[in-house]
């Protein structure tokens, strides 16, 4: 269960992003902005599961997706797999209280299949503390205990973090998973405030430099092509 108090870290070699590395970080997304875009052959909903006796079993690799009730995270599947409405985007923050399974078929050789999988969001205060008492175990018990997890994506918001979102990250750090860090909504941003923007979230999750830190639009689908990358290089 996500806890207020920060974890222990468990890396062992930490190196802090300093606004300069993100700078460079961004640069050179740029410069590989070029390569061939992911190839999404097919994208499926597959189940929506309520207790761990529901994941569907199966033999591929899953990566989650993590975050905050209203960041955009349905939006931003969509986004990625090219799709319109196969997670379905609500007009009502912290409604999802299931985890979400999509299967994903893709035409890249070292990717190719994996699953998708949309938990439910955190820190919206209309759910009921019962409610979200509810998802605390059973999120849990996804993350610590599904052997095929082999990545997690954080998604923040670009235009600044929230109490909930650090101590998100202090607890996902101990699942001992590859983590990806996506700040979304970042065209809401002006190009002189997404330096800074970014560079503070780096500075205040203490992000080590082994942890991406990918901004992305689910409108202009900006930082598309450098996610797929990412997931590429934790799920092969």
């Amino acid at each position: 269960m996500i806890q207020d108090e920060p974890s222990a870290f468990s890396y062992q070699r930490v190196v802090f992003l300093s606004r300069d590395q993100v700078t460079s970080r961004l640069m050179l997304m740029a410069d590989r902005s070029r390569e061939t875009a992911m190839k999404i052959v097919a994208a499926d909903f597959i189940r929506s599961c309520l207790e761990r006796e529901q994941f569907p079993r199966h033999d591929l690799s899953e990566v989650a997706f993590v975050g905050r009730s209203n960041v955009g995270k349905s939006s931003l599947i969509n986004s990625l797999l090219g799709r319109k409405r196969l997670a379905k985007v609500s007009g009502t923050p912290g409604k999802t209280r299931i985890l979400n399974f999509f299967q994903v078929r893709t035409a890249d050789l070292r990717l190719g299949s994996f699953y998708l999988v949309d938990l439910p969001g955190y820190g919206y205060a209309r759910v009921s503390k019962s409610v979200r008492a509810q998802w605390g175990p059973m999120i849990e018990g996804y993350l610590t205990g599904r052997p095929c997890l082999r990545g997690i994506l954080l998604l923040v918001d670009a235009r600044g973090l929230e109490r909930h979102d650090s101590t998100a990250f202090e607890w996902l750090r101990e699942a001992a998973r590859p983590l990806i860090v996506v700040a979304t909504k970042v065209d809401k941003l002006t190009q002189s405030e997404r330096r800074n923007r970014l560079s503070a979230i780096a500075e205040t999750l203490s992000l080590p430099e082994a942890c991406p830190l990918i901004p992305y639009s689910s409108i202009t689908h900006e930082g598309r092509d450098e996610l797929w990358r990412a997931i590429r290089d934790v799920l092969s």
